[in-house]
């Protein structure tokens, strides 16, 4: 059964990425565009190493290819898995949480 959380208790967003750098940087500031032009506020979106997750995490957005990483360091969070940087409809399924005060659900299983 897959893991979920109410958007309106999330408070910070992870994305997740193998260095810190690069395209995934890109997706931070996508990602926050798409969340102020809905006008979702009280969320941080923030950018981390895949092997920096803190283990109280809430959401992490994270490469598929990083998926396992990010669930062995914060076991209990929601994660999201993307396979493009840009326009990946994860990003925007998980703006379209906090529009309809829906869920965000794990996508790793």
């Amino acid at each position: 059964m897959s893991q979920s959380i109410a958007a309106s208790e999330v408070k910070t967003i992870i994305l997740a990425c193998e260095a810190g750098m690069g395209s995934s940087l890109m997706s931070v500031n996508a990602l926050k565009k798409k969340l102020k032009k809905a006008n979702v506020s009280g969320v941080t979106v923030v950018h981390k190493p895949a092997r920096a997750i803190p283990e109280n995490a809430q959401v992490v957005i994270v490469h598929k290819g990083l998926a396992k990483v990010v669930r062995r360091k914060a076991p209990n969070a929601v994660v999201v898995t993307f396979t493009q940087f840009l326009n990946d409809p994860a990003f925007d399924r998980v703006v379209n949480a906090f529009i309809t005060n829906g869920e965000i659900v794990d996508t790793v299983g």
